[in-house]
């Protein structure tokens, strides 16, 4: 198997990781805590979400490895620690929603993860075109996210 071929690998399981590490905290309050919250008009079913965060993973990682084959240097590191980024953000998005149940706070998390997810794709425009639309897809579901993020805090935050 060639450098570049292990290379995707290895981007698709650091995604894929990151991945992971959301839904550790999520995984007990699908069951519980989730349910029971009102929820924005055009909210998906539960089902949805785990097909959808495996293609968009994919795709980042795809675009991140397109990034990672040009020659390295300062511009293309940068591009890269931005993906990383970007990931942990995801995960900690995951961690403030569902683990410590703060939607509110999930909601400023998301919007420094968007921005996090622009300046990625903006970088990795600079060395491959693909890899920016590679990333579109993933920045649309988060801007999504923000939206059923919003509805749920709102509809869900009582009396002040």
């Amino acid at each position: 198997m060639s450098r570049d071929w292990i290379a995707l690998l290895i981007f698709c399981g650091i995604s894929f990781a990151g991945g992971a590490s959301g839904s550790v905290v999520t995984a007990s309050s699908v069951k519980t805590w989730y349910p029971r919250l009102l929820k924005p008009p055009g909210t998906p079913p539960s089902w949805v979400f785990a097909p959808v965060w495996s293609i968009l993973y994919l795709l980042m990682a795809t675009a991140a490895w397109l990034v990672w084959r040009q020659p390295i240097h300062e511009g293309v590191r940068l591009a890269l620690a931005l993906f990383v980024a970007q990931l942990i953000l995801n995960g900690l998005w995951s961690f403030v929603f569902f683990g410590l149940r703060r939607p509110g706070a999930a909601l400023i998390e998301i919007v420094v993860l968007l921005a996090t997810i622009a300046m990625t794709a903006m970088r990795f425009a600079e060395f491959s075109s693909l890899a920016l639309w590679l990333m579109i897809p993933y920045a649309t579901w988060v801007l999504y996210a923000s939206y059923l993020n919003f509805g749920i805090w709102l509809l869900n935050k009582g009396p002040a």
